[in-house]
């Protein structure tokens, strides 16, 4: 059975109001609209990393850090600058629990409550606590890092280019939906055939599950490595560790404290 021990802080990035500034006064050019978005996340991804966190794009108005270690006058200097260099600001939710899934719910609250993300007198809400240090444990963070196995080789040099972008994403799906519905986990696809997961601890035999639920729904399969650590960094580093030993080894799931017996 899973026990939940980790103790994870997460923070919700909104854009304010931004879908109808997008058509104000009138619709922006689409290649407009997507070049400031892959820009500003590009920043919130420089900013967060420095400070030892994650942050995923999700569906780019809306995005999801790992802000373990990240207090909230830092999450306000993100704010002041994000408002001196575009044209739209951010509100930020920080949400804490021992899963995942329950620290987003408590960000996405905070927001929720201080207005609409449509709501054009929003502007600039920062509303959460971040853990207290005394709250925090060396293994608060726990990462999962899933690669498919042989993409390359099945995929990319077999498929044409979006026939292997479908492929994927079906295999994101399921895994994605994997690791919320039953293990209060969040998943994100991170580019060419990897997902990180950020996730409570869980059994190898959950892990495994997990693969194999995939290679049923979608015809795919998978390997991952799994780290723990005070911050999304630290977890990071040790889930890519444990991946290349997935790699070497021609094993299914490899890691360390994360992996229980």
């Amino acid at each position: 059975m899973d026990v939940s021990v980790t103790n994870a802080q997460v923070t919700l990035v909104q854009l304010d109001n931004y879908g109808p500034w997008t058509v104000t006064p009138e619709p922006r050019r689409e290649a407009d609209l997507q070049t400031m978005q892959s820009r500003l996340y590009a920043d919130l991804s420089q900013f967060f990393g420095t400070r030892d966190g994650y942050v995923f794009f999700t569906r780019f108005d809306n995005m999801i850090a790992v802000t373990n270690g990240i207090d909230r006058a830092a999450h306000a200097r993100l704010q002041e600058s994000l408002r001196n260099r575009y044209p739209v600001t951010v509100s930020l939710g920080i949400g804490a629990g021992a899963n995942p899934a329950d620290a987003l719910v408590d960000a996405t609250a905070h927001l929720q409550a201080a207005g609409s993300a449509q709501d054009a007198e929003r502007r600039e809400v920062l509303a959460g606590d971040p853990l207290d240090d005394d709250e925090r444990t060396d293994d608060d963070v726990h990462i999962a890092h899933f690669d498919v196995n042989d993409a390359t080789g099945k995929y990319t040099d077999e498929l044409d280019a979006f026939s292997t972008f479908v492929r994927i994403e079906q295999g994101y799906a399921s895994l994605m939906r994997a690791l919320h519905d039953d293990h209060d986990g969040l998943a994100f696809f991170v580019g060419g055939d990897n997902v990180i997961a950020l996730v409570p601890e869980l059994a190898r035999e959950t892990y495994e599950a997990v693969i194999e639920r995939v290679r049923e729904e979608a015809d795919m399969s998978l390997k991952v490595g799994v780290g723990a650590g005070r911050t999304a960094t630290d977890a990071g580093m040790a889930a890519k560790h444990a991946l290349e030993v997935c790699r070497e080894d021609a094993t299914t799931v490899e890691g360390d404290v994360a992996i229980r017996n």
